[in-house]
């Protein structure tokens, strides 16, 4: 391990420290737990799994993210984005399965960091984050609608969306006024403590008192205990999940999937923090931090551990001024649990539905969305092809297609923007002025970024030139990009000039650009390589002469 690695750490969290910002830092953490206790439980049982596991997710992995993460400000716990994969391979392998993949993605992800991935996560469309996130949105709130109504269907509930849609249709006739009152009462009153006080802990305040309106009243709903049977006091003792290599060859698509929604969830919630605070953050960093996350998570009975949007910048509209905000936040979730968890028995499933009915609203990014359509077709093409497989198929499918397409559609673009165009006028600095009046020399420019998607496009036109004059001068002074495509599809010009007698120049190449046509065998021997226009014309002038 390098040695500075410790030194670095503590100077991040402790230099210039003091009993001020440890103040601050206690308020955050405090408030950002608040946040977290309710949402926590409601994306495990949103998840397939049981409340008190998504608070050893929010305890043990987001303590470990803010310890040893990339960002200042991030705070780590079960994501929303994360419920619909989750259930998914909690209803395929179980819990056993659903462990050792949260496992096995910690281990992609620190990968991914120590080999420094995270630099190129970035290179993500935003089209595709705005559409998976929305595709994402929509799911959960389909997988809260039972709960939302308190419907009974005949049946478990199906996965798949067309499917869910028609189950739930289906049980209509089921609705229950109690549990639809209480969602309803969990909506209002979080929206509202959100316009009147938007600092107020809403999500906990409606919880509460819809817990307190169902108890009082008796209605008949069902809550956590009813379900359940509670909350333990204590964090389990660390074990490994069940490993085998037959289980491990099934969940690793699962891992797969959790590895890349994982680094984007996380990545994109530290450049939020970013934004917020005008503090860079260390995406390598950020990735091993949550692969250790969500190895921790795994041992504990938790499940993923990623960045998350809401909570970070909870965290940082509360003051919080270094990591230690989000270590105590997992520290005040644990009081919480050690303290109030048989109390968690009274809260109701409808109103913690609630809850996550108002986070999927909030993850549509409707502005984002308006602005998408209006930008460019291509742009609406990415952003509903994503969309809509995250619905109707896959979630990582959405994305890896939608990454496809914007790719696509980025390479039509750039090819574009390649030029090759004749040298056109005289230049009077020259001894022997040449240009395209000239019936034995021919010069063309080539700029912008020459590179396989450019390929074809300049080729032809090199092909039709290169055996029409006695000299062809190749100006590459504006070219600003060129790959082995381009290197190669020069020196079949080459190759082609030399059998037709044609002299070739090349002028204006950096170096860069000279070793790579060098190494496809456009060499000295072969082509006469100038700084500038003018040395080519003087040098085909000279052997005009001679």
């Amino acid at each position: 391990m390098n040695q500075d690695l410790t030194p670095k750490l503590i100077s991040v969290l402790v230099e210039g420290y003091n009993r001020a910002r440890l103040k601050k830092d206690a308020i955050s953490g405090l408030t950002v737990a608040i946040v977290a206790l309710p949402l926590s439980m409601a994306i495990a049982i949103a998840s397939g799994v049981t409340p008190d596991r998504g608070l050893y997710t929010a305890i043990v992995g987001g303590f470990l993210v803010s310890m040893l993460g990339g960002s200042r400000h991030q705070i780590g716990g079960p994501a929303g984005a994360f419920i619909v994969l989750v259930a998914a391979t909690m209803a395929r392998h179980g819990i056993e399965g659903l462990l050792l993949a949260t496992a096995m993605s910690g281990l992609f992800l620190m990968a991914a960091g120590f080999l420094r991935i995270g630099t190129y996560i970035k290179f993500i469309p935003y089209p595709v984050t705005v559409g998976f996130t929305a595709g994402i949105a929509v799911i959960i709130f389909a997988s809260q609608v039972r709960e939302l109504l308190g419907l009974t269907l005949s049946g478990p509930e199906p996965g798949a969306f067309v499917a869910k849609i028609e189950a739930l249709v289906a049980a209509a006739s089921t609705i229950s006024p109690s549990a639809t009152t209480i969602a309803g009462l969990t909506i209002a009153v979080i929206l509202l403590l959100r316009r009147l006080k938007p600092h107020w802990p809403g999500l906990l305040i409606a919880v509460v008192l819809a817990s307190i309106v169902a108890t009082l009243f008796g209605l008949p709903v069902e809550t956590i205990g009813t379900r359940f049977g509670g909350i333990p006091r204590s964090l389990p003792l660390p074990s490994f999940p069940a490993i085998s290599l037959d289980l491990a060859l099934d969940v690793l698509p699962s891992a797969l999937s959790f590895t890349l929604l994982g680094a984007i969830e996380s990545l994109l919630s530290a450049v939020v923090a970013d934004g917020m605070t005008g503090r860079r953050h260390r995406s390598n960093m950020e990735l091993v931090a949550q692969g250790f996350a969500n190895v921790g998570s795994a041992l504990f009975g938790g499940i993923c551990v990623t960045g998350t949007i809401a909570r970070t910048a909870t965290n940082v509209r509360a003051g919080a001024t270094s990591p230690f905000s989000g270590m105590l936040h997992s520290v005040f979730l644990l009081i919480f649990m050690l303290v109030a968890a048989p109390l968690a028995s009274y809260i109701p499933l409808a109103a913690l539905a609630g809850v996550l009915a108002v986070v999927a609203a909030n993850m549509v990014e409707r502005h984002a969305f308006a602005a998408l359509m209006r930008s460019s077709r291509g742009d609406t093409v990415v952003l509903f092809a994503t969309f809509l497989l995250v619905v109707f198929r896959d979630l990582t499918e959405g994305i890896v297609v939608g990454f496809a397409i914007g790719a696509m559609l980025f390479i039509d673009r750039m090819s574009r923007n390649v030029t090759i165009r004749p040298h056109i006028g005289r230049d009077d600095k020259t001894e022997h002025p040449i240009d395209n009046t000239d019936s034995d020399t021919v010069i063309y420019r080539l700029g912008g970024a020459f590179f396989f998607g450019a390929a074809a496009t300049v080729g032809t036109v090199l092909d039709r030139i290169a055996d029409s004059y006695s000299n062809f001068v190749l100006d590459c002074s504006d070219l600003s990009f060129m790959d082995s495509t381009a290197a190669n599809v020069i020196e079949g010009t080459v190759r082609k000039a030399e059998k037709a007698g044609v002299r070739i120049y090349i002028s204006g190449t950096n170096d860069e650009f000279r070793r790579l046509l060098q190494t496809h065998d456009v060499a000295p021997a072969r082509v006469v390589f100038t700084k500038t226009i003018e040395e080519a014309c003087e040098l085909i002038g000279n052997t005009g002469r001679s």
